[in-house]
């Protein structure tokens, strides 16, 4: 008896040693996330804690693996996030379904209106967001701001597109007929998106779906996933305040099982997705597969190219803008820097000069001007991309290192002396570096823009107009931005947005993109009392 009471008494003790040491071990992992640093208590204000549910569908959950999410400015944790199950995915793809029909049937300008509150609401936390994504994805503050900013504006611009999308009344060759082009939505969106803008692409893409009487299924990046669940809580605030289902804005948190999910998934009308070339290519081939539809906005190995008549006053802040703006991570940063031969050198010293001005720093300092990249993989590349243009003969004058303090910071770096050929220039690298390339003609420099498999932004800088329409024409830049004495990043919302070629072919936001987010149907309406046929066809 005495023996089972002491076996009792050590087991006891025992046991109570190890959950002291594993709530001891939690507490310690508590209180190392950012989260619970008084320097970050902002962060709650978004309605983040420490562990965050990754999945909504009018209701909050997230059964999945749990991820943290790190500050690329010094790898340290900000907080976690449990990321969706695939019956979770199941769950939330019908409840999405159930939703669209509640959200078809509400007229197109009323839409508007919940989308005109999301805008607001958005409005209200602009500047906490923009933080957020400075902290979790590594950009400068400003830029943070100005992406929230991005779906404010497109927000806006649904509202009064709500009142205005539809299709014509066109003539018939039949008398006491109407011809009449009809627009509905496709109905769930997918919507898949990058780490380098975790606000903007998302809000490029929902609040034109909306409108146009769509649902949306949003799976962010792996890396950004507390940014994806303080968007969808603003969003999902909206829904319920209006009494809507909140299953209209979706959101499961995951990895490549949730989006291979997506692509194959057949109650998925249409996959919005945004990511690398390679990526895009594997979505594609799974939507087209069951023959649905996609919108793909991949990578881009952009050009500015400067003539020898160009004003270098505005060729040097647009040169350093589009290359070391966002570390080099937007798809339309500037890759290669192309100058006539008569002022190359001249160009490539005073952009030297200038990016050894640029102030670096923690991003949601506001006097800095280049963050750090995302991840520790993306330092890897960028050693990798250097040492291969040095065998591939170029010169680094400019950077090349990776500097010598907390966080995932490089050098923003310039490689001159590579052929327009080589193989890394042909290159799309998610890093700042910069090749130059010396042309001497016209002719030579247009088909050195067009030779790369991307497509997606392009400028030249020049004061000849005649140069400028051929620039803009069928044998200028075969990309879907073309420019002219701007850099080949920083586009505007009311413009659509995407490239050709291994871009994708997509367009976003602004014109006519809302068409890729409905059916059209061609109707004929007989309102006589004959029936003629089409091209004169006697059938009597």
């Amino acid at each position: 008896m005495q023996r089972c009471f002491t076996l009792t008494i050590v087991r006891h003790w025992a046991l109570r040693k190890k959950l002291l040491t594993i709530s001891y071990q939690q507490s310690a992992a508590m209180s190392t996330l950012l989260i619970n640093q008084p320097k970050y208590a902002w962060l709650k204000e978004l309605g983040l804690s420490e562990d965050n549910d990754g999945v909504y569908n009018g209701n909050w959950g997230g059964k999945g693996e749990v991820i943290t999410s790190y500050c690329p400015a010094n790898n340290e944790p900000i907080a976690r996030v449990r990321q969706a199950t695939m019956a979770e995915y199941e769950e939330t793809v019908q409840k999405s379904r159930d939703a669209w029909k509640v959200w078809a049937d509400i007229p197109a300008p009323k839409r508007g209106e919940i989308v005109r509150q999301i805008g607001d609401a958005l409005r209200k936390k602009i500047k906490v967001l923009g933080s957020l994504v400075s902290l979790e994805m590594g950009k400068i503050y400003v830029e943070g701001v100005g992406e929230v900013q991005e779906y404010v504006d497109v927000c806006d611009y649904a509202v009064g597109l709500s009142r205005m999308i539809g299709g014509p009344v066109l003539p018939s060759e039949r008398p006491g007929h109407a011809l009449i082009e009809m627009w509905n939505p496709v109905g769930l969106v997918g919507i898949i998106t990058a780490f380098n803008f975790p606000v903007a692409v998302y809000g490029w893409n929902n609040a034109i779906a909306l409108i146009c009487g769509n649902v949306c299924l949003w799976k962010g990046a792996p890396t950004t996933p507390l940014t994806s669940v303080a968007v969808t809580k603003i969003v999902a605030e909206v829904l319920e305040q209006n009494n809507l289902p909140g299953a209209i804005c979706s959101m499961t948190c995951g990895g490549a099982d949730i989006g291979t999910a997506m692509s194959k998934d057949e109650r998925v009308d249409l996959v919005s997705f945004t990511g690398s070339t390679h990526v895009g290519k594997m979505v594609a081939m799974m939507v087209q597969e069951r023959f649905g539809r996609n919108l793909l906005e991949l990578g881009g190995n952009n050009a500015i190219i400067v003539f020898e008549d160009a004003d270098l006053n505005l060729v040097v802040p647009s040169a350093v803008f589009a290359s070391v703006g966002t570390a080099g991570q937007r798809c339309t940063t500037t890759r290669r820097l192309m100058l006539h031969g008569s002022i190359h050198d001249i160009v490539v010293e005073r952009v030297a000069k200038a990016y050894k001005q640029v102030r670096i720093g923690d991003p949601w300092d506001p006097s800095t001007m280049y963050g750090p990249l995302h991840t520790k993989q993306a330092v890897d590349q960028y050693l990798a991309a250097i040492e291969q243009a040095k065998q591939q003969g170029g010169t680094v004058v400019c950077g090349g290192k990776v500097m010598d303090r907390p966080g995932n910071y490089v050098e923003p770096t310039i490689i001159t002396g590579l052929a327009h050929d080589a193989p890394i220039v042909h290159t799309e690298t998610f890093v700042p570096i910069l090749y130059v390339l010396k042309f001497q003609t016209e002719e030579e420099a247009f088909a050195w823009n067009n030779e790369v498999k991307q497509g997606l932004s392009s400028s030249i800088f020049t004061k000849d107009m005649g140069r400028v329409f051929r620039w803009l024409g069928p044998k200028g830049s075969d990309c879907g931005i073309v420019n002219v004495n701007i850099p080949t990043s920083g586009a505007e919302i009311g413009g659509a947005f995407g490239g050709e070629k291994h871009t994708g072919g997509g367009r976003e936001s602004g014109s006519d993109s809302w068409k890729q987010y409905m059916r059209r149907s061609t109707c004929t309406i007989n309102y006589s009392k004959d029936l003629p046929l089409a091209q004169g066809i006697k059938f009597e």
